[in-house]
């Protein structure tokens, strides 16, 4: 009976560990996945994409235009941001926010902000003469409580004449929980000040994702140590 309760015991804290190695999140690997709008679907005739860009044709400061969309977090730290972009960019670094109480005409309340570098990984996908990207942003810590938050994240390549555009999507393989069809779009180049996406066209979802703070490498070799010592424990008293 207490051999079965403690190899019962080693399978669950052997299945923590792989849950905290393991890469779930659809969008980038390394990071666990807690909230993901979808990918985009090109076998839906809604299909499209909202500018969301800094580069030499729709500029400004802190970006010429952002797409903002809304997650429900359950309490906790943000570690990273992503959106996907068809895009024609090669961005280093990319622009975010994190903002509460955003509605028409108001971009509610900012929590947090900064620019970071950026991942600019294919996502296998493309439309519209457009090659899907990832912009990735991380090592953010941003701790937020319960409820509806917003956020952007901006590639920024302000010497490129071309264009980046934030996939929409259906929910394909989606992640969490966000309020459909309250999503909000920031231009002063395209005039547009937090107006609901689709005042622009049909954008009720956007390609992106938001990560919890991960647990550092040195806990979760921690954590493999104190196993491998509590396995050896359990070995010398099962061969008693």
């Amino acid at each position: 009976m207490h051999k079965i309760a403690v190899l019962s015991l080693l399978s669950v804290l052997f299945a923590l560990a792989a849950t905290f190695a393991q890469a779930s999140c659809p969008v980038e690997a390394g990071y666990t996945c807690g909230f993901y709008g979808g990918d985009l679907d090109l076998n839906d005739p809604n299909q499209n994409g909202l500018a969301n860009e800094n580069d030499a044709i729709v500029g400004g400061s802190p970006y010429g235009a952002a797409t903002y969309q809304n997650f429900l977090w359950g309490g906790g730290y943000v570690g990273g941001l992503a959106t996907n972009n068809l895009s024609n960019l090669n961005p280093a670094t990319a622009y975010w926010e994190i903002r509460s109480g955003v509605s028409e005409g108001n971009g509610g309340t900012l929590i947090a902000s900064g620019t970071g570098a950026t991942s600019n990984q294919p996502t296998g996908r493309s439309d519209f003469g457009f090659v899907e990207y990832t912009n990735f942003v991380g090592g953010l810590g941003v701790m937020l409580g319960s409820g509806t938050y917003w956020f952007a994240v901006v590639p920024q390549d302000p010497s490129n004449a071309n264009r980046s555009f934030n996939s929409d999507t259906d929910g394909l393989n989606s992640v969490g929980s966000q309020i459909s069809g309250e999503q909000f779009f920031n231009s002063a180049f395209f005039g547009a000040d937090f107006t609901n996406a689709n005042n622009e066209g049909v954008f009720n979802i956007f390609s992106g994702a938001v990560y919890p703070l991960c647990p550092e490498p040195s806990s979760i070799i921690m954590l493999g140590s104190g196993m491998l010592g509590v396995a050896g424990f359990v070995r010398s008293r099962l061969s008693r």
